[in-house]
């Protein structure tokens, strides 16, 4: 690992400037901080847990040392704001630089709706009451691949619907196929929101949410794709060489039982679907024994699909399912751009009122699924509820005139579950948790050690049990 990353992953500055003063502002007598992370609300009513495994796994894992702690003060110096040395050398002296941390959360891969308790922090040693808020920034980080997560469950909920109406519901996990890689602000994002997507679906040109998979929830292979054309691997035949090209990928790849993705609007797509590939090269399709997935990459997606299909029908011919819907023989239709949960349900729509099975499309995404989400999007944060002074614990909560909204939630928390309905209630009050109540929070991380370690199909699991 090179030293630039060493710096740049450092714990002790994985923080905001200003919580490095923070340990001054607490009244005299502060021994513990009780903070909770929670989803307000924003795009969708309920919330897909998931990353927090891997942020503690990357962040949190390697203990503190003296060294770090000498760079930072340097670094807060430098930088105009005060540092805690003194207690940070203590975390490395008293704990091995481990962080006195309790941290308690929602399995990931559940789904609870929004307002909700997802993860409570404290610290476990008085001399460290400052440490809860102070890493509140990496923790809440958490947001990221939540929101991925839920984005893309709402959408396997869509495209499931359909195809519990018109077609066969076992290529759900294949349905949307994550393009995002190169649309994301860094390797990082592509990591944990490439694996946020894994979550619901198997279909993933991002290699490195693999990786992250691999690493951080002991799965071999999350994720699989298929050969697939780009503009300039069609285009390098020249505009009279396009159907050498498609020849070309099927003498490459169309082996009895392959899948290859063609993209086919280099030039003009309703000629290259009904000329080339329901003309010309129809009998090459058909001898090969593979599915031709065509590409259409530009025009309004719902018509550009819709006709599309219906061009393929025309030319190699479609079966009645048993929900009476026409699925295509030999090919299939990816649509790659312009896609968003409205853009599909548009598109799916349009396909069975016109007699189309879900079966016959699959959806690529990219900057939408991984890189157009933020904090708001499901209104993230974490707060403090409560303080102990002096042996004695106190609410601590905001409630904003300006923005009621805003107002957080009060005491010790925790989450718990009865008749299929989640609470968060006060740990000092049993009697609001109510009989048969189950307690949904789990500790992960306590004084240095990960206490949880999921495997990714149990997360995928609880995904898809909602």
């Amino acid at each position: 690992m090179n030293r630039f990353r060493d710096i740049a992953r450092l714990l002790v500055l994985n923080t905001d400037s200003y919580k490095t003063s923070h340990w001054l502002q607490y009244p005299p007598g502060t021994q513990t901080v009780f903070s909770y992370i929670e989803a307000r609300g924003g795009s969708l009513p309920y919330t897909v847990f998931f990353g927090l495994q891997a942020l503690l796994k990357e962040y949190f894992s390697d203990p503190v040392t003296a060294e770090d702690v000498a760079l930072a003060g340097e670094v807060c110096a430098a930088h105009g704001v005060p540092f805690n040395h003194d207690g940070w050398q203590h975390i490395v002296q008293a704990h091995g630089g481990r962080l006195p941390l309790r941290i308690r959360a929602v399995p990931e891969g559940t789904v609870v709706p929004v307002n909700q308790v997802l993860v409570t922090v404290e610290n476990t040693d008085p001399a460290c009451w400052w440490l809860t808020s102070y890493v509140e920034t990496v923790l809440l980080r958490v947001w990221y691949p939540t929101t991925v997560a839920t984005h893309s469950h709402a959408t396997r909920r869509l495209i499931g619907e359909a195809l519990a109406r018109t077609g066969d519901p076992a290529g759900l996990p294949f349905k949307l196929h994550d393009f995002g890689a190169r649309g994301v602000s860094s390797l990082e994002s592509a990591l944990l929101g490439g694996m946020a997507h894994l979550v619901n679906f198997q279909g993933t040109d991002t290699m490195t949410a693999l990786l992250g998979a691999r690493a951080y929830y002991g799965e071999p292979m999350a994720g699989f794709s298929i050969p697939a054309a780009e503009h300039s691997t069609i285009t390098a035949w020249g505009r009279d060489g396009e159907a050498d090209a498609y020849r070309n990928m099927l003498r490459q790849f169309g082996k009895p039982g392959a899948l290859l993705a063609v993209v086919s609007d280099s030039y003009d797509l309703d000629a290259a679907v009904t000329r080339l590939w329901g003309g010309e090269l129809r009998e090459a399709v058909i001898a090969s024994g593979a599915v031709v997935v065509i590409r259409p990459d530009s025009g309004d997606p719902t018509t550009v699909v819709r006709r599309t299909v219906q061009s393929l029908d025309a030319a190699f011919g479609s079966d009645v399912n048993a929900q009476g819907f026409k699925v295509l023989r030999h090919v299939r239709v990816i649509q790659g751009d312009g896609i968003t949960r409205s853009s599909i349900a548009s598109i799916l729509a349009a396909l069975e009122e016109a007699g189309y099975s879900a079966d016959n499309v699959a959806f690529g995404q990219g900057g939408a699924l991984l890189q157009q989400v933020n904090r708001d999007s499901l209104g993230f944060a974490m707060k403090a509820s409560a303080v102990q002074v002096n042996g004695a614990w106190r609410d601590v909560f905001k409630a904003p005139v300006t923005d009621p909204a805003k107002r957080s939630k009060a005491g010790r928390l925790t989450l718990v579950q009865r008749d299929s309905q989640y609470a968060t209630v006060r740990l000092d009050d049993p009697a609001a948790q109510g009989a048969g109540a189950t307690e949904v929070l789990r500790t992960v991380w306590e004084n240095g050690r990960l206490l949880v370690d999921d495997p990714f199909a149990t997360i995928r699991a609880r995904a898809a049990l909602d």
